[in-house]
């Protein structure tokens, strides 16, 4: 890694260490972070600037040769107090079951100091040494028989042509486009070469050892997904309601939703790891500050206060990702208590927080949200808001109550203690108008949606004294009011307005795109049960939220896949349980930079798509996809013997989703590096491999999780990858990885597959002729020795239905005139084919009798033939009208005009006329015969049968000198 994009091997076989002359001249950082959300530990962070840092983020947790760099940075940086990495220490580093005495004596063997109690220079520890150390104490066997199986085991490297012919044929997808993903040559093999190759006299040759290809396949060149999936790469444009959300739920916890404990520092934490809606339960404090404080109610948690949290969300709401973060109040405040809470947002979240809508995206109805792009560095509160008329009246009210309290603050002291003061009929004018108001809470009316006057803000030298001001918020009550709901605070919501629902066709009525819902999981679950597409519908364009149940004490998680596949946007968990359904979330929203926000497909945003979540079959324009994961073997996946076993799942849609099926076979005492080889596990049909998540899970065979990793299918790339793996918590574990073999196709029906072969390499399907053309010639026949056969068009009776031959449309699927019919497949099939015998066995007349088909096709054929006779009728009668008003006379010119007329002889011009409109008129009683409707099933009587391939009751004369008449022996009502 001496340069932006070059892989940890790059140079490592040179003088200078790898890694090292990177982290030179940077600072090392100490930084204090949580374990699971809860156990506090220490991270050393070197600092590291422009490209090469963002290299070094974005592959840590993906390549494995990654974490053999983390590893041996730690022993370099963990030195002693006389800044020497001891023995002791490696030996730790690889405690996998394997004696001490191993790794001294391969030490010894790397001419390193290999005594227990000896300890070693860190420049004399190079990376190339480490890796040559790994190599000791976990040999690769299972890359020394793909190596030679390569290259037949005739020698001790790789040539050009086998490495690009194995990167060809077992590392690239086979789904790619040739044209705008080129196959790999022989320059690109070369330059793998040049990268991976330690043997310097095998770079000059273009060979590759089989070292260098273990370098290659645990390269970052090689990773298991396409790296820049990893990096901020899908639009960011699009309404706010075409995403997932990362979501939390009661983010403020650490433990159970009963009693536990609730912490600030997890929103920070909550934050960095990528969630960008978090949860804030508000409640008002019980102390003698009376500040609002942020707890699970009556459920016995710990306390918080709301305004330490604002703080930490300030601190950290955008150093992970710059796209908006939304803060969803739960808001149990008194009115009192909500202007502190709007108070605090304002002052400690400034020019962050969006108190007003964007001039772009109005509050009307048919308006889609802003995009994350427009929302940038933007918080967004997520409350109950007032109707916007009751909200202004109540804000400026609210503001003239304000400055009396300010110029009067005395006399409001004595209208709380005394009311019969001088001041009393003032206020109560004041109180009555605010009591005289409705304040119903519901969806903001686009009409009467005005920019809020509520941005009233005191300054510190006209405002009152805390102990004032808490007495003044005290009188100030809605005493007619039927919400809870402070309009300063309703003021600062605006995209993100939640009312109940009632219903999706309301909603599509409304078309208020910035109203959202939230549904607890049952209520979800139920919606998707009654209403699914409906559902995909909605979230085309609202916003929903789904939390989980309130039987959930010990804070598990439901599957966030099964909302993810409606479309739902915010699926919130609870990010301090470190389960299967966190491990998905995490997961998923690893890609696009870990930003939060990851677009949905295309057939899930557009309004004139129809999705089904529950779909069996393929979806329009998403191409099915064949997942197989053959399980090869496993590197560092226990520091102690036990035994181990792989389990390979599927999430995605109901028909995609393939769990507890697929299980490597145990084995034991291994868990240094143990060689599974099972045979391939195949998903067959991932109908949107969009959605689909693979998940590698290790096991101890006592059942313990070892590591686990998920893989979401759509950034897969297809060959021999290492997956490394990650913790039951989703961080990236250093060592321990998989060695899998990843074969990716397009998804093809039963009984397709001999076609769609051909169609996509018909060198290898050639003709039965040219198969025994081939043959001949292995026999010394030579092609010059083979004439060719006539060309002949074979036809056989049909009961009923006269001759039918082999010359069709090739539109339908059938042969050409004069030529065999396609033999595509082999065997039977072919055989008949080439003999002239028909592929498919003909029917019967009582058959077609009772199909339904086939009645349907003889009433539509009926109904074109009596379309057609009136156009062709229509067309009949214009031309004899036209004809005859050139050839009679009219009234004025009387009996002089007909004499002239039958002994004129037709114009120049007028010939081609007349000859034409003769023809046309031959024609269309030659069409309307053909076209003749056949007699139902059972009636044997018809004309004569004609071939298809002729003109009926054309004359052999030629165009000029038709001949019309009965067509097939029906009469045209044309001629």
């Amino acid at each position: 890694m001496n340069s932006a994009g070059e892989s940890p091997f790059q140079n490592s076989y040179s003088k200078e260490p790898c890694l090292i002359g990177m982290m030179r001249n940077h600072r090392l950082w100490r930084v204090a972070a949580l374990s699971r959300l809860m156990n506090l530990v220490s991270l050393f962070i070197g600092r590291v600037r422009g490209r090469r840092g963002r290299f070094w983020s974005v592959r840590t947790s993906v390549t494995s040769v990654m974490g053999l760099c983390q590893s041996w940075m730690k022993l370099c940086f963990l030195v002693n107090p006389s800044g020497k990495i001891p023995v002791r220490s490696i030996t730790r580093t690889f405690a996998s079951g394997k004696t001490e005495k191993v790794i001294f004596q391969a030490l010894k063997d790397l001419n390193l100091p290999s005594g227990k109690n000896e300890e070693m220079e860190p420049g004399d520890f190079t990376f190339e040494k480490f890796w040559e150390l790994c190599q000791i104490i976990c040999p690769r066997t299972d890359i020394l028989q793909l190596f030679s199986h390569l290259n037949g085991g005739t020698s001790d490297y790789l040539t050009l042509n086998q490495l690009v012919r194995f990167l060809n044929e077992y590392q690239r997808d086979p789904r790619l486009n040739e044209i705008l993903f080129p196959m790999y040559d022989c320059k690109w093999a070369q330059q793998l070469i040049n990268t991976y190759e330690p043997n310097e006299d095998f770079r000059k040759n273009g060979w590759l050892s089989c070292d260098g290809l273990c370098r290659y396949l645990m390269s970052d060149e090689n990773a298991p997904v396409h790296l820049d999936r990893l990096e901020l790469w899908e639009n960011m444009e699009q309404p706010l309601a075409h995403y997932y959300i990362n979501s939390s739920h009661n983010t403020y916890l650490t433990g159970r939703q009963f009693g536990g404990k609730s912490l600030v520092e997890i929103y920070r934490q909550v934050l960095l790891a990528g969630c960008r809606c978090v949860e804030l339960d508000c409640w008002d404090g019980k102390g003698e500050d009376q500040e609002p404080i942020i707890t699970h109610g009556k459920a016995m948690c710990t306390d918080i206060l709301f305004k330490d949290v604002i703080q930490a969300i300030k601190e950290t709401a955008f150093v992970t990702s710059e796209y908006p973060v939304i803060l969803s109040f739960e808001n149990h405040c008194s009115k009192a208590q909500q202007h502190k809470m709007a108070r605090y947002c304002e002052d400690i979240l400034g020019d962050l927080l969006l108190k007003q809508p964007l001039e772009n995206h109005r509050l009307e109805p048919g308006c889609p949200l802003p995009s994350p792009e427009d929302l940038k560095l933007k918080i967004l509160i997520k409350n109950k808001r007032l109707k916007p008329e009751v909200e202004q009246k109540q804000l400026e009210a609210f503001r003239n109550l304000m400055e009396v309290g300010i110029n009067e603050h005395a006399a409001v002291l004595d209208y709380e203690n005394d009311e019969e003061t001088e001041t009393t009929p003032t206020l109560v004018e004041v109180e009555e108008e605010v009591t005289s108001m409705s304040a119903e809470l519901s969806d903001v009316s686009p009409d009467q949606e005005k920019p809020a006057q509520g941005s009233h803000k005191m300054k510190k030298q006209d405002s009152l004294s805390a102990e004032s001001e808490q007495a003044w918020l005290a009188a100030y009550k809605y005493t007619g009011a039927t919400t809870n709901i402070h309009p300063y605070l309703s003021a600062m919501v605006n995209y993100v307005q939640p009312i109940k629902f009632q219903g999706f066709e309301q909603a599509q009525e409304k078309n208020t795109h910035y109203n959202m819902s939230s549904f607890n999981e049952s209520v979800g679950l139920g919606c998707l049960k009654t209403s699914a597409i409906e559902f995909v519908n909605y979230n085309k364009r609202q916003l929903s939220r789904i939390y989980p149940k309130g039987g959930r004490v010990d804070s598990s998680n439901f599957l966030p896949q099964i909302f993810w596949n409606a479309g739902c946007q915010m699926v919130a968990l609870n990010f301090q349980t470190s389960d299967l359904a966190m491990q998905l979330n995490q997961g998923r929203f690893e890609y696009n930079d870990s930003c939060g926000y990851l677009l949905k497909p295309d057939f899930m945003r557009r309004p004139d798509r129809t999705f089904d979540p529950f779909s069996e079959t393929p979806v329009d324009g998403v191409i099915a996809a064949t997942c197989s994961v053959q399980v090869i073997s496993g590197q560092f996946l226990s520091d102690k013997p036990v035994g181990t076993y792989i389990e390979v799942d599927m999430y995605g849609l109901p028909t995609d989703t393939i769990r507890k099926e697929f299980r490597t076979r145990l084995v034991p005492n291994n868990g240094l590096n143990p060689v599974y080889n099972e045979e391939p596990f195949v998903f067959r049909k991932v109908i949107l491999p969009d959605l689909a998540v693979l998940r590698l899970a290790v096991y101890e065979e006592s059942g313990r999780l070892i590591g686990q990793r998920m893989l979401p299918l759509e950034g897969l790339q297809a060959g021999n990858r290492h997956v490394s793996l990650h913790s039951e918590a989703n961080r990236p574990l250093t060592l321990p990885t998989l060695f899998c073999n990843i074969v990716l196709k397009t998804y093809v029906p039963d009984g397709l597959g001999d076609l769609v072969d051909a169609l996509s390499d018909p060198k290898r399907f050639l003709s039965q002729a040219e198969k025994r053309a081939n043959q001949m010639k292995a026999m010394g026949i030579e092609a010059c020795d083979i004439s060719d056969v006539p060309e002949c068009t074979w036809t056989r009776p049909v009961s009923g239905h006269g001759q039918s031959s082999w010359n069709m449309s090739r539109s339908t699927g059938s042969c050409v005139e004069g030529r065999s019919p396609p033999c595509v497949t082999n065997g039977t099939t072919a055989g008949r084919a080439y003999r002239g015998e028909p592929v498919i066995p003909p029917l019967k007349i009582e058959e077609l009798i009772q199909s339904k088909v086939y009645l349907k096709l003889v009433k539509k054929q009926s109904r074109n033939m009596e379309r057609l006779q009136k156009k062709h009728a229509k067309e009949l009668q214009g031309t004899m009208k036209s004809q005859t008003s050139n050839v009679l006379p009219s009234k004025e010119e009387g009996a002089a005009g007909w004499r002239r007329r039958l002994t004129r002889i037709p114009s120049r011009v007028q010939r081609p006329q007349i000859l034409q409109w003769t023809v046309k008129v031959v024609r269309c009683g030659r069409e309307i015969g053909a076209q003749a409707l056949p007699p139902r099933p059972g009636s044997h009587s018809r004309g004569p049968s004609c071939s298809p391939g002729k003109a009926v009751g054309s004359s052999q004369r030629g165009t000029n000198e038709p001949r019309a008449g009965p067509a097939c022996g029906h009469a045209s009502a044309a001629t």
